[in-house]
């Protein structure tokens, strides 16, 4: 089939299949035992492969919509093996991230545009947040842009600090102020020194408190207006970022982001090591927010771009 024609480096190919080795394992663990004995997808098969991808962190909605596409595949074609459930459900799955998830970019790239392409970076704290914009900014960098960091979470000193150290690591500009400060001053200036520097991308990092959802939904939007002083129509992104590991929590996350402020993209990490891959596609799926990165590993390459093709394919591999 045309549509998993492989596009990756053999190299990235490699650690996606790795970093999604728990969750498949886990997933076929599961659906072999839901259909021990069962040589047609039935209603029993279809009861315990809902219980399946629900408890694969797949999510409620999700789930449904996968199960009534393959009862209608079923009532269509009248009879389906068992052992063709596994094409199906890549099938599905593959269709619904292509709902959300348009295209295939396999590296980091930004528009071309005359002023600076400006990410602002927002999310828990504990997600990986600092860890994703230190990493996309060494991305963006071998990709040979001009990057310039914003520390515009002053919520905590420790927010500060780890970004300086993926600054220094990396041999970006990190443009700061103390703790305490105005977010939106800093966020300012970070937008004033790229354009001084030429710079072609700027990530902004933001407090990660959700404690009011008000409060947080105020910052973020003082900060664009603040922003947008320097540069019109700025954020051209707002990133958010999830810890895949926590599973459920991450749709409650996202629930609460995308009410505070406008999310345009998504950044899934920590996928490596847990078996609840599959809320990349719940997510991708309940929010219509394109995933844009995934998280599989704790080296500084392995911030992937999102690609669904590969995606699908490590995951049925």
């Amino acid at each position: 089939m045309s549509f998993f024609k492989k596009i990756f480096s053999k190299e990235k190919k490699e650690t996606l299949d790795k970093g999604l080795e728990k969750t498949k394992s886990t997933f076929f663990d599961k659906l072999s035992k839901a259909v021990a004995g069962k040589s047609k997808v039935d209603d029993d098969v279809l009861d315990n492969l809902e219980e399946v991808l629900v408890s694969s962190d797949v999510g409620v909605e999700t789930t449904l919509k996968i199960i009534d596409r393959i009862e209608a595949r079923v009532s269509k074609d009248k009879y389906l093996g068992t052992e063709e459930l596994n094409k199906i459900l890549r099938e599905e799955i593959a269709g619904l991230l292509s709902e959300t998830n348009s295209g295939n970019a396999t590296d980091f790239e930004t528009p071309q545009q005359d002023t600076p392409y400006v990410i602002m970076v927002v999310g828990v704290n504990g997600v990986g947040k600092t860890t994703t914009i230190g990493k996309l900014a060494s991305q963006f960098k071998k990709a040979g842009k001009k990057v310039v960091l914003g520390a515009a979470d002053t919520f905590r000193a420790a927010a500060i600090d780890q970004l300086q150290v993926w600054a220094d690591r990396t041999d970006v500009p990190l443009i700061k102020q103390s703790m305490g400060s105005d977010p939106a001053s800093v966020a300012f200036d970070t937008l004033e020194s790229a354009v001084k520097q030429n710079a072609d991308v700027v990530i902004i990092d933001t407090a990660g408190r959700l404690h009011n959802k008000v409060n947080l939904m105020n910052e973020l939007t003082k900060v664009k207006r603040v922003m947008q002083k320097v540069i019109p129509n700025t954020p051209n992104e707002v990133l958010l970022v999830l810890d895949g590991s926590t599973g459920q929590n991450a749709f409650e996350q996202a629930k609460q982001f995308t009410a505070a402020t406008e999310v345009t993209s998504l950044a899934v990490t920590k996928l490596d090591g847990t078996a609840k891959g599959g809320v990349v596609i719940g997510i991708s799926d309940q929010f219509k927010i394109p995933v844009k990165y995934i998280g599989i590993g704790e080296g500084i390459d392995d911030l992937q771009v999102f690609n669904k093709i590969e995606f699908v394919d490590s995951f049925f591999k």
